[in-house]
């Protein structure tokens, strides 16, 4: 008769060591897209803010959330969202909006901080011809 070198107990510690193991990993996988998305935001974020004679010509209002990059106009929200590698631009009218978080009129994803501002300032060019 053979002998097991293995207990149910040394086996259930060595699951829960790994199913801890496989946590840790997702929790720091997950930290490590957080902190790129909120990279990108304020970098985005700062390249808005970099003409702030543009923002007051135009009357925006400029903010920054963790993870969103928001311009603020008395007619309209201009509104970028970054997630899991992905930036989601809206375009919302506040004039018919019947609360005050307008739901968006236009959307986009993009994959770049460029490609985010390049599609912000296209709404901008649609909401002040």
């Amino acid at each position: 008769m053979k002998t097991l070198s293995m207990t149910l107990r040394t086996a259930f510690e060595a699951e829960h060591a790994r199913r801890e193991a496989d946590r840790r990993a997702r929790a720091e996988a997950e930290r490590l897209r957080q902190e790129a998305d909120h990279t990108r935001a304020v970098e985005l974020h700062d390249a808005i803010a970099a003409d702030p004679d543009f923002l007051a010509q135009k009357k925006l209002v400029l903010e920054l959330s963790r993870y969103t990059v928001v311009l603020e106009h008395a007619d309209f929200r201009l509104r970028a969202y970054f997630e899991d590698g992905q930036i989601n631009v809206t375009s919302a009218d506040k004039r018919t909006a019947s609360t005050p978080t307008a739901a968006p009129r236009k959307q986009a994803y993009v994959e770049s901080v460029e490609q985010a501002l390049d599609t912000l300032a296209q709404y901008l060019a649609d909401e002040t011809r």
